[in-house]
């Protein structure tokens, strides 16, 4: 840095002030300095900058999978959101473990973090109290929490999966099906939703619920179409947790001549890009998780500073977009 400051004719405060708040110096001068830094091959140490202000410039964010392009979406609008503020995330994948979210939230929290976001509010007893411990701000995300000492964004999974089954009984289904995979928290909030509407139109099966522990996949929806209906030949609309399922069930129907929605109605949930151009297009819930990625961010970082949030619980709501399948 010193270097830096002497090859520029300014003081090495003046370096430092130009890296972490760029804001304070002009952008020529941020200019000359960026240059000569990239000239002697100067890089910022985190580490030191950490000792020194007492934050690490890192937030740790623990989703299930980076293959789920709901996570990978809600991972953009945090990183958006971070990114201006000269944050770095630390991405930890968890694959729907609660056991391994933990082993994450240890691993991260050598780094320490100024922050952490979190998927959902299933997690072990030792990570709550690791949260506890630590006192590190927290941000829970995708679900819903009345307690007063969580901070979360998201919106009811249990109310967005009645919300569809509403609407498949409106459209005058009886024998309405729910398939499921993964098993995680959120698909069965979904299914519980479904339950809780059928049971009230005094139509509830148990016997039209498919469920498997299986990670989700288009492939995954064709296989479980069939296995649904030569479990209950009679049905005449399913309910799939995930879109990628009801994506996969649209073209098995498509391959075996079933018309949808003539002899089943298909829903899926959380608006995957493509399910606007399937054909038919897929009736499904829109989880807006692009804003719950930038609310979370956003209250992190006011717990980060300091202040309070004005609510610890931010409910986005969803959308159902009730299209051709359904």
């Amino acid at each position: 840095m010193a270097d830096v400051a002497t090859r520029v004719g300014v003081s090495a405060i003046t370096v430092s002030r130009a890296f972490k708040a760029p804001d304070k110096v002009t952008p020529d001068l941020k200019a000359r300095i960026e240059a000569v830094a990239n000239e002697l091959g100067f890089v910022p140490n985190r580490a030191a900058s950490a000792l020194a202000s007492a934050r690490s410039m890192n937030v740790a964010v623990l989703i299930p999978s980076l293959t789920n392009a709901v996570f990978v979406d809600t991972v953009a609008s945090i990183n958006a959101v971070l990114r201006p503020r000269d944050y770095q995330i630390l991405i930890g994948v968890s694959d729907y473990s609660a056991e391994e979210e933990e082993r994450l939230l240890r691993a991260y929290l050598q780094y320490m973090p100024d922050g952490v976001l979190m998927t959902g509010l299933d997690h072990t007893a030792e990570t709550w109290a690791l949260l506890k411990r630590w006192k590190v701000p927290t941000v829970h995300m995708m679900e819903l929490s009345t307690a007063a000492d969580i901070n979360c964004v998201g919106f009811s999974q249990e109310a967005a999966g009645q919300a569809l089954t509403d609407h498949l009984l409106a459209r005058g289904c009886r024998r309405i099906a729910y398939v499921g995979a993964q098993m995680d928290p959120r698909t069965l909030a979904r299914c519980q939703g479904y339950r809780r509407a059928l049971t009230r139109a005094g139509l509830y099966d148990p016997g039209r619920e498919l469920l498997v522990p299986t990670p989700s996949s288009i492939g995954l929806g064709g296989e479980l179409l069939e296995r649904l209906l030569a479990q209950v030949p009679d049905v005449d609309a399913a309910f799939f947790c995930n879109d990628d399922l009801a994506q996969g069930a649209l073209y098995r129907c498509a391959r075996l001549g079933i018309a949808v929605p003539d002899r089943i109605a298909v829903a899926g949930f959380n608006d995957l890009p493509a399910s606007a151009w399937t054909v038919p297009t897929l009736t499904t819930i829109n989880t807006p998780r692009r804003i719950i990625g930038r609310e979370a961010a956003a209250m992190l970082l006011a717990l980060i500073d300091g202040d309070a949030p004005q609510r610890t619980a931010i409910d986005v709501g969803f959308t159902l977009m009730a299209r051709e399948s359904a």
